[in-house]
């Protein structure tokens, strides 16, 4: 990240007109919830205190820009499946309806290719009951799907539907098209608040501490790995290797790991390995299988890429496409250790992982994020997705967002306790 070099200014469509509906208290200390200050903002580097860089606090503000019955809102669901999108929409709706009184809710179906004017997919229009118990389910109840129609179609759809207010739930790439979508907005003029709500297993949105669907794709990860372990226990020499989400970044790997406490080799895309030679993946292995007589893997699906991807394939978000590290593995470790009568088992928990509901601590991740950019379309925001940082609600400008993408340091406290950990080396041949 150059921190030196990023605005966190964000953007607003004029001065707030209307008194908020909410009722809160605008004095501390009363016993009453606060409307958020608008000058409230949190260091980006409190200790190194970087060029003064801080995010604007998110939160209720006692003026608003739109008012409720006046105006209607889109939600649209973008990229792969992840616990909790359900849960998002739900927080959405209700606090629209209940909390700002807006009655005109669209949901476009399958992301932004819900907003073409010759889409397939038919929008939904979303009341409370509607999306009363939707929150219990995986998945998202609007669809999802990848890459988008070009800007200015999305956006003459918006005016042709009068939504004053769009929420784009989805990754890195459903902020870079939101950016888009906002910048068209942002030329011609028009009334339009654009707010995104990050969402991503791999945890790898910059200048975010924490992406929702994160800590359930976690808790399942180290249910895939514990299982791996009993299967390695349960055999002479077995091996248990487990591929996990991580296209960029190895934190779902590392967290599974840390969590588990059984794992003694894990490979993430940051990570560079050699297959054979001094130190290198197999020698570890097999040294591990004549000291412990088991041996438990965990690769993220970014990992070692350099054998397996052939082509320059690129999915319909601009993503090149993977070569599966898993199988690669499994297949090379197997004809490697053919004569030593190893036993190994491979799992890939990968879609599992993107079905399930959140836990709770996602859940009540979910409804905070919600709120917090209900808050901010309402109060004019745009160009922005709502973050944490140190623990605080924070809104971040797109144009920080889609900079690049956040990814494990291997020289940070949390690759450190990896280490600790598993007990491999830093290096594996490389």
């Amino acid at each position: 990240m150059t921190e030196l070099n990023i605005d966190l200014t964000i953007p607003v469509l004029g001065e707030p007109r209307w008194r908020s509906p909410l009722d809160l208290s605008t004095m501390a200390g009363d016993g009453i919830a606060n409307y958020t200050p608008e000058d409230a903002r949190i260091l980006l580097d409190p200790v190194r205190q970087t060029a003064g860089l801080s995010f604007e606090l998110a939160g209720p503000r006692e003026r608003i820009y739109f008012k409720g019955d006046e105006i209607a809102a889109g939600i649209v669901t973008c990229g792969g499946l992840c616990p909790g999108m359900n849960n998002v929409i739900r927080s959405l709706v209700m606090l629209l309806w209940y909390g700002y009184g807006v009655r005109r809710i669209i949901g476009f179906r399958y992301g932004f290719a819900g907003m073409a004017p010759d889409t397939p997919y038919p929008h939904s229009v979303l009341t409370p009951d509607d999306v009363l118990d939707i929150q219990l389910m995986g998945g998202t109840v609007l669809g999802a799907s990848r890459g988008n129609p070009p800007p200015s179609v999305m956006v003459d759809a918006l005016h042709k539907l009068g939504i004053n207010v769009l929420f784009c739930i989805g990754g890195d790439g459903t902020m870079r098209g939101a950016h888009a979508i906002y910048e068209d907005i942002r030329r011609r003029g028009a009334e339009i608040s654009v707010i995104g709500v990050p969402k991503t297993i791999d945890n790898d949105i910059l200048y975010n501490e924490r992406t929702f669907g994160f800590d359930t794709a976690v808790s399942v990860a180290t249910e895939a790995i514990k299982a791996a372990h009993v299967e390695a226990l349960g055999a002479p020499n077995g091996v248990g290797l487990v591929k996990l989400m991580g296209r960029n970044s190895g934190f779902v790997a590392a967290a599974g790991t840390l969590a588990s406490r059984v794992v003694n080799l894990v490979l993430v895309p940051e990570l560079g390995f050699n297959l054979h030679g001094d130190g290198g993946l197999m020698q570890f292995i097999r040294k591990r299988l004549k000291n412990r007589g088991h041996c438990v893997i965990v690769a993220a699906e970014g990992a070692g890429q350099p054998y397996v991807q052939t082509e320059d394939e690129r999915d319909a978000s601009g993503n090149q496409k993977l070569g599966d590290i898993g199988v690669f593995l499994r297949d090379t470790i197997k004809r490697e250790f053919s004569s030593e009568g190893i036993s190994l088992k491979y799992i890939d928990p990968s879609y599992i992982i993107r079905a399930a509901p959140a836990n709770p601590t996602d859940a009540i991740f979910c409804g905070s994020l919600a709120e917090d950019a209900v808050h901010a379309a309402m109060t004019g925001k745009t160009g922005m997705m709502v973050g944490t940082w140190l623990s605080h609600y924070t809104h971040v400008p797109f144009t920080a967002v889609i900079g690049g993408r956040k990814t494990v340091s291997l020289d940070s406290a949390m690759w450190r306790n990896v280490i600790e950990a598993t007990g491999q080396p830093r290096r594996l041949g490389v």
